[in-house]
């Protein structure tokens, strides 16, 4: 994947950005980090037991806003957050901009794009359990027939596959894990294309969505779900440069 470089922090219409971010790499700013977050993020990364937790927490909302307030043309500190009744973040500000957020282990993703309901994931690979006793609590019966003619070494990538496809799905939805995730079906067998097959509740629904996975590092799957007509992505890494 080709990473683009910006600082022109304006996106077009049917246009997408998605930002990944390397968590790690980023530690030497926590301090730049909180001195942008609100009072509330204060206490909220407080709260985290665990040093790494903590400090995951402050460099993705700080990422977060330093970006939002760069396309918003605004102080980063003066971006305004509501939460909706199942925990989406979104602008509490007169913008047609949205965004989403997701982060794993060491890796962050963050997109933005204009007017259209947008959610993003990305999930870390590297651990293990039953597969099969996940799959027939939260997949569709499309998706458990589809994982299990998978060879059984490749199981577990393709089930992350479809895990990041179907939380960014629910998440642009915002309709959080309450919703039910076997209520609708997503391809699993490639890395390279996403196919939203069916949406149980409303059969024309699925024609309405777009799904896209795209490559982040190895270790990780990532894929954002879109309600619209898309024409382009572009991605960027962020890094100390941009600060």
């Amino acid at each position: 994947m080709n990473y683009l470089d910006t600082r022109n922090y304006t996106i077009s219409d049917n246009s997408i950005h998605v930002w990944l971010v390397t968590l790690n790499t980023l530690r030497n700013k926590i301090q730049f980090f909180k001195e942008i977050l609100s009072k509330e993020e204060l206490i909220k990364a407080s709260k985290f037991r665990f040093d790494k937790d903590r400090q995951q927490f402050i460099i993705t909302r700080g990422v977060l806003r330093y970006l939002s307030g760069n396309y918003l043309k605004i102080n980063p500190k003066d971006v305004n957050l509501i939460y909706s009744e199942f925990g989406k973040p979104y602008f509490d500000m007169d913008t047609t901009l949205k965004f989403n957020v997701s982060h794993a282990e060491d890796l962050a993703v963050i997109g933005f794009v204009n007017n259209y309901d947008f959610g993003i994931d990305v999930e870390y690979t590297k651990r293990t359990f039953d597969i099969l006793d996940i799959v027939d609590n939260y997949f569709s019966k499309h998706e458990i027939k589809a994982l299990k003619k998978i060879a059984k070494p490749l199981q577990t990538e393709a089930f992350y596959r479809g895990w990041t496809r179907k939380e960014a799905f629910v998440k642009a939805k915002s309709k959080g894990l309450s919703f039910p995730l076997d209520s609708f079906s997503i391809s699993i067998e490639t890395d390279e294309n996403a196919e939203l097959y069916e949406t149980i509740w409303d059969e024309n629904e699925k024609d309405l969505w777009r799904i896209i996975p795209f490559q982040t590092t190895k270790g990780y799957k990532a894929a954002f779900a879109v309600k619209g007509t898309i024409s382009s992505v572009k991605y960027f890494k962020f890094d100390l440069k941009y600060l």
